[in-house]
């Protein structure tokens, strides 16, 4: 194997091996044969620690014949290419030694005639400096008035160059050369210092009065608007060279800014409300004239161009400027919160968002490192959060609006003339259309393609779905209020006024209670279908913070507000006949009452109060589709009561059979079916009437409760009660209760009775019809 066959890492490493052993063997190498003869292999013949006699034992000990013959060949000719290298690196390295030997020959050469030139340029240059000194002293004093000469001829010119600054001043205030003539005059300027006030006074002061001139006419170029822009920044610039105070100048200038910036704000006034017109009709169908919004437009590029001069001439201004930009953003979003306040509909606040938009991109282009448009999208968040809850609170005081008209015409003395249906349909007409009508305004500015809205539109949706969230919270709160259940917290202080002091109406919780009802079947339902169809999405707030809108939490608020609202108005209207009932127990003397002649007067007016409420119920509430609880010939719980009365107690006359009577029907009692008085309100007329008849013979019955009777005190009882049992037998739906409720009365004051002796029945049907009779009479009177 051949020296070439070799790759070349390893023919490398075998040369730098045969250098190393040969230039500089290590003959101080430790001996590591007996540390190593344990672990010797067959590589460890390039090694310093390397054992021939170790190496053949194992190499014939690891090998055959075959192998060892291989071995041999192999390693002859490992032997004969190492000679072969060792040789080729003596020849190279003895042609070196010779050619260096003659390279410092030849330098030996050239360097011996090197001396005698170096001696001869040393003479040369000694002659030389000796004829220049000569030279030098032969010209010095021609020199010295040549020079004298020349500074004199520059004085003379510096001289005239004074003397006739004046006339080229003038000369360039003519040709409105002010660059020359600033120039011509900052290069005098150290003369004029030096002997302004001696030699050169009289052209000092002409020169001053025409700089004086030329320094006005270049303010007047910085203020005049029809001058370019870099016509004034450079009459800036040379007012600066003539040591001008530009400071003064750059805030009358930024003070131009600012009024420049006012009239605009006054001329905002107008256009925030005729742009929002751009687009809509007038009430003749004409677009409305555009001429004021194209006023603005002119206005406002006025406005940037000004910004635009003003940065050129002043660079150092970026922050003032930047200021500026953000006084008009908020000048025009201050004009919008001013029409929010004003109910602003959804068209007008798209147009004045586009006009804002529109002026806020040519700001960007003059101001680009201001970021206004960043500014105005954090004042648009603002003003659009605004008019979400504005729409929310303004259709919060129309809906509580149309219910309390039933208490403005209370107050007024119209109570007659207002139709509870009419204000009904009114509060839902409020509610459902309401609704619709914020919704398809809401819907608007999800349409609109302006970017301003199109980077706020997941606001937009869940600022609608937490808006509808708070608003039938807000409601509930109202009607609680409206009710006297609640007060409302100062916040909306706004939705109080006329209310706060007035005495609640019942008939105005039962609107309440109706239209609670309808909210949660109705306009819940409608206004999530709205919103999962139009305005699904939103995910600004945080998915952590749960839905914004669940409509859900408001059925189950408006269910348990309804009910509750009418449990209320049943009670104030049991109240109102209960304080009645107490003052017709209260104020005669039971003992000694006289014997009864007619139906008592209280009786009609428990009977009026009932009727009021029957058509107040009549107006408002619906109907029940199937009356039930009717009494029947086989329910013995309603029967056995008032027979005993009629039938038993006729044939008895003295006061031990009475009391013996009254024993009985205690018995009775205890035998009869249980009966289930109050059951739960539903919204219909049927059940409200019922309930309110129970609560006030339940009412009369603990107010008979209370008392002491005579003989002729329990026949009055008697009698009322049994006029009442033909008077109310139609207005129940459960008359059988209410019979039992009767006989109860009269049971109590039995009870309650010293002398227990009950009237006879002819007489009692008598004055009944008597009183029948007599009623016509006086409803035809009144």
């Amino acid at each position: 194997m051949g020296l070439d066959d070799v790759p070349l890492d390893d023919k490398a490493k075998r040369m730098r091996d045969l250098l190393s052993s040969f230039y500089s063997p290590d003959p101080t190498a430790p001996n590591n044969n007996t540390t190593s003869s344990r672990f010797a292999t067959l590589d460890t013949i390039n090694t310093h620690s390397f054992d021939a006699d170790q190496y053949m034992n194992l190499l014939i000990q690891k090998s055959n014949l075959e192998e060892l013959l291989h071995k041999h060949v192999e390693m002859a000719a490992q032997i004969k290419n190492l000679d072969t290298d060792l040789q080729m690196l003596v020849y190279e390295n003895y042609n070196k030694f010779i050619s260096a030997t003659d390279t410092i020959k030849r330098m030996n050469n050239n360097i011996v005639g090197m001396e005698a030139n170096m001696e001869q340029l040393l003479e040369k240059i000694m002659s030389v400096q000796s004829t220049n000194d000569g030279v030098n002293t032969s010209l010095f004093q021609k020199r010295e008035h040549i020079e004298k000469l020349h500074r004199t001829r520059n004085l003379l010119r510096k001289v005239q160059f004074i003397y006739d600054l004046p006339t080229r001043l003038g000369k360039c205030i003519r040709s409105e050369a002010y660059a020359e003539a600033v120039k011509f005059y900052t290069g005098a300027m150290p003369i004029f210092k030096a002997y302004g006030d001696s030699s050169f006074q009289d052209c000092k002061r002409a020169s001053e009065e025409a700089v004086a001139i030329i320094t006005k006419n270049l303010q007047g170029k910085v203020f005049s608007d029809s001058e370019s822009i870099q016509a004034r920044a450079e009459a800036v610039m040379l007012l600066k060279q003539l040591n001008f105070p530009v400071e003064n100048l750059k805030v009358k200038l930024f003070a131009k800014l600012e009024q420049f910036l006012v009239d605009l704000h006054l001329e905002s006034k107008e256009i925030t409300h005729t742009s929002a017109t751009l687009h809509e009709p007038n009430d003749h169908g004409d677009i409305p004239d555009q001429a004021p919004a194209a006023a603005h437009e002119a206005s406002i590029r006025e406005f940037v161009e000004a910004i635009r001069a003003y940065r050129v001439i002043f660079p150092d201004s970026e922050l003032q400027l930047f200021g500026l930009a953000q006084d008009l953003v908020k000048m025009h979003f201050e004009a919008v919160h001013r029409h929010i306040k004003k109910q602003l509909q959804s068209a007008y606040l798209l147009a004045m968002l586009r006009v804002i938009w529109s002026d806020v991109l040519l700001m960007d282009e003059v101001l680009p490192e201001a970021a206004i448009s960043d500014f105005s999208l954090e004042a648009a968040c603002n003003a659009v959060k605004e008019y979400v809850a504005s729409l929310f609170g303004h259709l919060l005081l129309d809906i509580t609006g149309a219910l309390t008209k039933v208490q403005d015409r209370q107050k007024d003395g119209l109570e007659e003339e207002c139709s509870l249906q009419h204000v009904l349909e009114a509060s839902k007409e409020a509610v459902i259309q309401g609704t619709m009508d914020v919704l398809l305004d809401f819907r608007q500015l999800l349409d609109e393609n302006l970017e301003l809205l199109l980077k706020l539109r997941d606001f937009i949706i869940d600022w609608v779905q937490e808006g509808f969230q708070e608003f039938f919270r807000k409601l509930n709160e109202r009607f609680l209020f409206l009710s006297g259940k609640s007060n409302l917290g100062s916040q909306d202080l706004s939705l109080t006024e006329g209310v706060q002091g007035e005495k609640v109406l019942p008939v105005l919780v039962l609107l309440i209670a109706q239209v609670s009802l309808f909210i949660e079947q109705s306009a819940i339902p409608r206004v999530t279908e709205q919103i999962a169809s139009c305005f699904s999405g939103g995910g600004a707030r945080g998915y952590e913070y749960g839905p914004a809108f669940i409509p859900a939490e408001i059925c189950r608020t408006f269910r348990s507000a309804g009910e509750e609202f009418l449990h209320l108005y049943v009670n104030m209207r049991s109240q109102k006949i209960s304080i009645l009932l107490r003052k017709r127990f209260t104020t005669p003397n039971w003992v000694k009452h006289k014997e009864p002649r007619e139906v008592h007067m209280f009786v009609d007016l428990l009977i009026q109060e009932l009727e009021a409420i029957r058509n107040e119920v009549k107006q408002i509430l619906p109907q029940e589709l199937a009356r039930k609880h009717h009494r029947t010939d086989s329910n013995g719980s309603t029967t056995s009561s008032r027979s005993n009365p009629r039938d038993n107690r006729m044939g008895r006359s003295n006061t031990q059979k009475a009391r013996s009577h009254l024993l009985e029907n205690h018995l009775a009692k205890l035998f009869k079916q249980k009966m289930e008085i109050f059951t739960k309100i539903e919204h219909t007329q049927e059940s409200v009437l019922t309930t309110i008849l129970k609560l006030c013979l339940k009412s009369l019955q603990e107010f008979v409760r209370l008392q002491t009777f005579n003989r002729r005190g329990y026949q009055q009882i008697q009698l009322d009660t049994e006029f009442l049992r033909t008077t109310l037998k139609d207005a129940s739906e459960d008359e059988a209760a209410t019979d039992f409720l009767l006989d109860e009365v009269i049971v109590a004051a039995a009870e309650r009775c010293l002398d227990p002796v009950p009237m006879d029945q002819p007489i009692i049907d008598k004055l009944i019809q008597a009183k029948l009779a007599k009623t016509p009479e006086q409803n035809s009177t009144s």
